[in-house]
């Protein structure tokens, strides 16, 4: 993608001039280094409690970074994480960050079915609330993995107390997608529930991510930059995410993972903290449930 593409088109013009005014969501899907869904076919779930946990450290990290720029966030956080650092939850939650659900032990919904997928919203939705002390009304699901294929799961999201879900993503990718999506938020399961998509900038008639996670640290900061400007002229409020083990360029490497799946995951590890340092300088960010009401 170059520059060019991404620059002001003839779709920017139908816009009001104040589209792009004002906060956008910045939220961060709290999971360790070997829960994430690339490294799933080379770690075992049975080895999970053996491994170092790094969550803890690098979350209190994006904590205190969210501190020094007065930003306040969404946690979307395993159950998995917050049963074993009750105190990180206790944190997020004293310093004013909403905390939302991530489901409990990460599973992709292509792994459950609706019985199995109501049991895991409802086991980490309890036990945040439980230690957190308020609310949860907002989930992200594991690699957002709702899509066509699971037409039970917003439903039972809704049913279960969620307001809100962050779990469609409008593009086109081999382990997630629903391409032909909304890019805005909209209703479901008979209006309970708001969809709020991660953000996409529509080039050359295509939605291409640029919210954050992988993609943010696989291209130059300048076409992150101007990819999310052109989606604030775009779509307005916009939608950041990312994970606490992308700023820890130190995690450990697991044996016998493929070249695709170590890339994905270790891909300008070490830049990615000055990066993320220079968009909280550049837009104004706030919590999901603040930037996208749904009363």
């Amino acid at each position: 993608m170059s520059v060019a593409e991404i620059l002001p088109g003839p779709d920017d013009a139908r816009l009001p001039a104040s589209a792009a005014a004002g906060a956008h969501a910045m939220s961060v899907d709290v999971e360790d280094w070997f829960q994430v869904q690339a490294f799933a076919p080379f770690i075992d779930r049975a080895t999970w409690e053996g491994r170092p946990r790094r969550v803890e450290t690098n979350t209190h990290a994006v904590l205190d970074l969210f501190a020094r720029h007065g930003t306040r966030a969404t946690f979307f956080t395993l159950g998995w994480v917050a049963e074993r650092h009750p105190s990180l939850i206790r944190r997020i939650v004293a310093e004013g960050h909403e905390l939302a659900s991530h489901g409990h032990a990460h599973h992709p919904l292509h792994e459950l079915d609706a019985f199995r997928f109501r049991a895991d919203v409802r086991r980490a939705k309890r036990l945040l609330e439980d230690i957190g002390g308020v609310a949860v009304t907002g989930y992200r699901a594991p690699s957002f993995s709702i899509g066509a294929h699971t037409p039970w799961a917003h439903e039972v999201l809704a049913e279960e107390g969620h307001r809100y879900s962050s779990s469609v993503y409008p593009v086109r990718h081999d382990h997630y997608g629903s391409p032909d999506a909304p890019r805005t938020p909209y209703r479901v399961a008979g209006g309970a529930l708001l969809e709020i998509p991660p953000t996409t900038c529509r080039v050359l008639g295509r939605n291409l991510p640029c919210s954050g996670g992988g993609y943010f640290r696989l291209l130059p900061l300048t076409v992150s930059d101007l990819a999310f400007r052109k989606a604030a002229r775009q779509l307005g409020r916009c939608v950041f995410y990312f994970h606490p083990w992308e700023i820890d360029p130190g995690q450990p490497r697991p044996a016998g993972a493929s070249a695709k799946a170590r890339f994905r995951h270790s891909v300008n590890l070490s830049a990615m903290r000055g990066r993320l340092v220079k968009m909280l300088g550049r837009f104004a960010w706030d919590r999901m449930d603040r930037i996208f009401p749904t009363d």
